[in-house]
């Protein structure tokens, strides 16, 4: 059995004002996603040029923070915002979602892509390999702060974590999302895009292995607690919201391959 190294989620403090190790991982995300983005800008098919990361940086970062926080509202914690409406704006009271953080992503390129004149769908690709590293990073955040735990387990890796009041071990699945959807989705996308690929194929791509990903791990991860399992007696509402990244994924995977073969007998 391991032992939560029970790490002060806390980082510096500075007088009133508290940073959080969950908060310096966000950062490191973003930069290391503009380092990438900086290098993968100079690739012949890149849509943008090296001085327009900076500003797509900026819009995915927006996204990021009101995607994910509209939809850890709407998707986890709806009947609060009915009580509290304002509940929405008190971001400092804790609570993000991926998949809030995603619709809010993808919007937030697409408005980039309509003011610089560039098709969205190309877009959508060129940030597909850089959003798992802040996805990794933002899992390690969640297991420093002993958050997002998994379910118990008698197998010799079960983990006690100090701040839990039941004190049983626990999957480590903050890790295990780590190494999915932080390590492995990277290693997939960054060398599927290392050559060009149909349109859409990449963004297809991510969503369909997020999405398989975080469906495996929900099965160890603890549910919500005020909201438990959602159907069956066994589906969460995590593999409830990553059922159509699976299928979307797929179908667009295939639609974008099924395109490029069509187009290149019509140019034959």
């Amino acid at each position: 059995m391991l032992r939560h190294p029970d790490i002060d989620p806390v980082a510096l403090q500075l007088g009133p004002l508290s940073i959080h190790w969950y908060g310096l991982m966000y950062l490191a995300g973003f930069a290391a996603a503009w380092f990438l983005a900086k290098r993968r800008s100079h690739q012949p098919w890149s849509p943008l040029n090296e001085a327009q990361v900076e500003d797509l940086i900026f819009y995915g970062a927006v996204g990021v923070i009101l995607g994910g926080r509209f939809g850890y509202v709407m998707f986890y914690n709806f009947p609060q915002f009915l009580q509290d409406p304002l509940w929405l704006f008190r971001v400092w009271e804790g609570g993000m979602a991926f998949h809030g953080g995603l619709l809010g992503v993808i919007i937030a390129v697409a408005l980039y892509a309509r003011k610089i004149k560039v098709p969205v769908v190309s877009l959508w690709d060129f940030i597909a390999p850089l959003a798992p590293i802040g996805l990794g990073l933002g899992r390690i955040g969640n297991f420093i702060g002993q958050e997002l735990w998994g379910r118990p387990t008698d197998g010799s890796w079960g983990m006690l974590f100090p701040r839990d009041p039941s004190q049983l071990p626990r999957h480590p699945s903050q890790l295990y999302q780590f190494a999915l959807e932080g390590v492995l989705l990277f290693v997939i996308l960054f060398f599927f895009t290392r050559k060009q690929r149909p349109p859409l194929a990449a963004g297809a791509l991510f969503l369909l292995c997020y999405g398989s990903f975080r469906f495996v791990v929900e099965f160890v991860r603890e549910p919500d607690r005020h909201i438990g399992f959602d159907a069956l007696g066994w589906l969460t509402r995590g593999q409830e919201l990553s059922l159509p990244m699976i299928i979307i994924g797929g179908f667009l995977l295939a639609l974008a391959y099924k395109r490029s073969a069509a187009n290149g007998k019509a140019g034959k």
